[in-house]
């Protein structure tokens, strides 16, 4: 069993899980009182660099980094991420922290509330505005979500440096094909079901898109209402949320291997945000969404009310997957068998924001 790093973000500081020898420890949290939004395992150097988008409520949001697996911290002298002058708005933190393939090593790029994406070509330790997306035409008809609006998914693709995709709430999709320097929206089949016209070019509430192992055009989208599939990069979309017991949730993984292998956590409705059936499960495709099956073994079988917001349901790298989730009861369970079977790592921790893991 290989060793394992977590990192758990969440409202009040950063939890660092370590599995060796296949044991979990976990340490005391960093960055205390700081609400923790934003994590990223950058595992392209050879020796991994964290990330972490800090939220703190008296000096404000910053980017801070680690290149020691989170023992001792960095935080450059001049924000990490800060809003050109001109623009006139400044930053409420940073939702996403996505490092590209390794095509493109030192680049990473950053979501952000207000909606907007930064690029970083130096690891993570400063970052500039992409201004085509900031200056898109449709982005004085976006409008917030529930969790203010912002862009708080990235995708990238292995094989092309130019494709940039991004979720935006509560935009949609938008998606670049030469680096950012021009976007289009990418939502074709996905439904605002909130909106007189169900089907716009733009205006989805996209909670979280995750990309197939096996191919990236491939590509898994959990709506406000509604779980699809993209066999084109996001041109267009299809329903594969029917077998589903509510199609309504915030958080989606891929496995990190096995193509047509995904993971959602579905939440019983906008208007009651707890576990669907009021029961603690992952469900997983292994077909690409034409079926969906419940992974519940170690999870609690009795009446669950911990949801599992869009950034804290992942997986790492290792074959078999170790497949993760936290939840707002401040609870994190794992998987080291694909799903099948599940364990608790960590209890009574303050709101789980996201988590994020690799083998080190």
């Amino acid at each position: 069993m290989p060793d394992v790093l977590l990192t758990v973000g969440t409202r009040k500081g950063l939890f660092i899980g370590r599995r060796h020898d296949g044991r979990w420890e976990f340490d005391e949290p960093r960055f205390p009182a700081q609400a923790v939004y934003s994590v990223a395992i950058d595992t392209r150097p050879d020796t991994p660099r964290l990330l972490v988008g800090g939220d703190s409520s008296h000096w404000g949001p910053s980017v801070f980094h680690s290149d020691d697996l989170g023992r001792t911290w960095t935080e450059p002298p001049a924000p990490a991420v800060m809003f050109p002058q001109d623009t006139g708005a400044s930053l409420e933190r940073v939702w996403q922290l996505h490092p590209a393939p390794a095509h493109s090593p030192g680049v990473v790029y950053a979501g952000t509330e207000p909606a907007a994406l930064f690029r970083s070509e130096d690891g993570g330790a400063s970052f500039s505005l992409v201004r085509p997306l900031w200056e898109h035409p449709s982005r004085s008809a976006w409008v917030p979500g529930g969790g203010g609006e912002a862009v708080h998914t990235v995708v990238t693709d292995e094989r092309d440096p130019g494709a940039v995709t991004v979720a935006v709430s509560t935009a949609g999709v938008f998606r670049s094909r030469d680096g950012g320097a021009s976007w289009a929206p990418a939502n074709r089949g996905v439904a605002a079901t909130f909106l007189p016209d169900p089907h716009p070019e733009f205006g989805q509430c996209v909670h979280k898109i995750a990309q197939d192992a096996g191919d990236p055009d491939r590509l898994y989208l959990q709506n406000h209402w509604g779980v699809y599939r993209s066999d084109d990069a996001g041109g267009s979309w299809t329903d594969i949320g029917g077998s589903l017991p509510s199609d309504f949730g915030f958080a989606a993984a891929a496995h990190p291997h096995r193509p047509g292998t995904a993971y959602v956590f579905p939440i019983t409705a906008d208007s009651d945000r707890v576990p669907a059936e009021r029961r603690c499960r992952v469900f997983r495709t292994t077909d690409a969404g034409a079926s969906w099956e419940p992974l519940h073994q170690g999870l609690p079988q009795g009446d669950h009310y911990g949801t599992v917001l869009r950034d804290a349901l992942c997986t790492d790298d290792a074959d078999p997957a170790g497949v993760y989730f936290g939840n707002r009861n401040g609870e994190v369970y794992a998987s080291a068998d694909d799903g099948d079977s599940w364990q608790l790592l960590a209890e009574h921790l303050p709101d789980v924001l996201c988590v994020r893991a690799a083998v080190v």
